[in-house]
């Protein structure tokens, strides 16, 4: 089969000279239907299966339960734009068009190129009919990185990052058209205080609350999607906009949390910085991830509902880890990643590994978990191979397939995992079985840009003690990995590691 007419997968940086010109698969007219929900900078331990105390999600605890749950499990990268490049193409972010947010103005982030071969365009080719619901941020309306020339036959949500910091906008996307909501004014993402408003008056707070929840309408037309298309194989993709702030949640949601009189001070936003103020941020944030919880749930009901649900795989995992704006998410109140190190922005343990919840009744076994080590480009194979279609897996894909873990409960053992970072003073990492190779700050000035850090995760997973020093062979084998990885990309340089590339070359 042909995906597109480019025979070549042009990157600007990088010629694959790749063919996708694949043989057919015939799957069987009970192929099971897969969604996909990605939530937004939700952290390692912000759910109850994996150690929340104070946030209530009984809907993705009870998935757990009911399936497989993953303890070393990596986004595609520390942010949005490029964790989705990566779940979206099975490319690892050295290979990756996109390696970091990239905004167009007046709306939207750099384009993926026409040539990419995403995951939906893949699954459309097996004869699954795609949709998107949430936020996608790979490319901006109109623009060969819109998500209805990518693939998907239906889409709904932001197109936009910067659009989805409101959760009460005045518009969202339908496919190519807006569609307004009724929120008039909107309210911005980082709107002030007005002037001479009491920070101490909650009355001061009006101003940051909408009329039209848009996660509500998402949410809807993400459960129309699964009544319209009951009758046929389908790809739900429901990459969700919460719990990035702003903190924007209906009152309703915040009772139960205000009951438990935490500690709860304002969100001022002093000097103009971050998001729209809350009065109760904590309850504010705790609100957010219990409201998609129930969304989730909705989903989950509604496969139940029309008889999908043996048939269906569920996947659930997040893009990056807890933001890092303490002031209005309080990370250590809630230990959003518990013991690991690191937050959003960040490829220490913190910022980059998430939860992952797989299930697929009678297929993958009740309420059991895995060790192994897996990310976000695994998934294109990892499906392609559940569906009896591996040989589709298109050329040049970093990820493998955790197929035998799913199914068999297997340890795999993969060669190693890799990721980098242009933003946030530029990072590499590498995960080689117990053992993570790290290079922070590469692009900060009086720093040792090259020097590797490594740490045994086993025995260290907060990542408190360097002893590279100790192991020198395996940095060394770390380090030829980093080499060979990193491709250098025009669009997101890291000029240390590209002029070492050069001279590799």
């Amino acid at each position: 089969m042909s995906y597109k007419s480019n025979t070549q997968r042009l990157g600007g940086w990088l010629i694959l000279g790749l063919s996708w010109l694949l043989v057919g698969t015939q799957l069987s007219a009970d192929q099971p239907n897969i969604v996909l929900i990605m939530a937004d900078d939700l952290g390692y331990r912000e759910l109850g299966s994996y150690g929340q105390q104070l946030i209530q999600t009984p809907y993705l605890d009870q998935l757990a339960k009911e399936g497989m749950r993953f303890t070393r499990n990596y986004s595609g990268n520390a942010v949005c734009a490029p964790s989705r490049c990566v779940l979206m193409t099975g490319q690892h972010p050295g290979h990756a068009y996109i390696r970091n947010n990239s905004e167009v103005k007046p709306e939207g982030q750099g384009p993926i190129p026409a040539s990419t071969v995403t995951l939906a365009e893949v699954l459309g080719e097996l004869g699954y009919v795609t949709g998107a619901f949430g936020k996608w941020g790979l490319g901006a309306p109109g623009s060969e990185g819109d998500p209805m020339v990518q693939g998907f036959d239906r889409f709904f949500g932001y197109n936009c990052q910067r659009h989805a910091h409101s959760y009460y906008p005045d518009y969202l996307w339908s496919n190519t058209k807006r569609v307004q909501l009724d929120n008039n004014p909107p309210v911005p993402g980082h709107a002030g205080f007005s002037k001479g408003a009491d920070p101490l008056n909650p009355k001061s707070y009006e101003k940051f609350k909408g009329k039209d929840y848009a996660p509500d309408r998402i949410n809807e037309q993400a459960v129309e999607f699964i009544k319209q298309n009951k009758e046929q194989p389908f790809f739900l993709y429901y990459p969700t906009v919460i719990p990035h702030v702003a903190l924007h949640v209906p009152d309703e949601e915040l009772k139960p949390y205000l009951k438990l009189n935490w500690n709860d001070p304002p969100f001022v936003r002093d000097g103009g910085y971050g998001y729209t103020p809350h009065f109760t941020p904590r309850a504010a944030y705790a609100s957010m991830i219990t409201r998609m919880d129930r969304y989730i749930g909705n989903v989950l009901q509604t496969l139940e509902e029309l008889g999908l649900s043996e048939n269906t795989i569920v996947i659930f995992t997040s893009d990056n880890g807890t933001t890092h704006l303490k002031k209005e998410v309080d990370y250590d109140f809630f230990k959003s990643v518990g013991e690991l190190r690191g937050l959003k922005g960040s490829l220490f343990e913190g910022g980059i590994r998430v939860p992952l919840i797989v299930k697929w009744p009678e297929k993958i076994q009740y309420g059991t978990t895995s060790d192994v080590v897996t990310g976000l480009e695994d998934w294109l194979p990892t499906l392609l191979d559940l569906l009896g279609a591996s040989k589709e897996i298109p050329k040049g894909v970093d990820g493998i397939s955790i197929a035998p873990a799913l199914l068999q409960g297997e340890e795999i053992e993969r060669e190693f995992l890799y990721r980098e970072f242009s933003g946030y003073g530029g990072q590499q990492a590498v995960w080689l079985k117990d053992w993570k190779g790290i290079r922070p700050r590469i692009l900060r000035k009086n720093n040792q840009p090259l020097k590797i850090e490594l740490y045994n995760l086993r025995e260290d997973p907060s990542e408190s003690e360097d002893i590279a020093a100790k192991h020198p062979e395996i940095v060394a084998e770390i380090r030829a990995i980093m080499l060979r990885e990193h491709v250098p990309s025009q669009q997101f340089p890291i000029a240390p590691l590209d002029k070492l590339a050069e001279s590799n070359n």
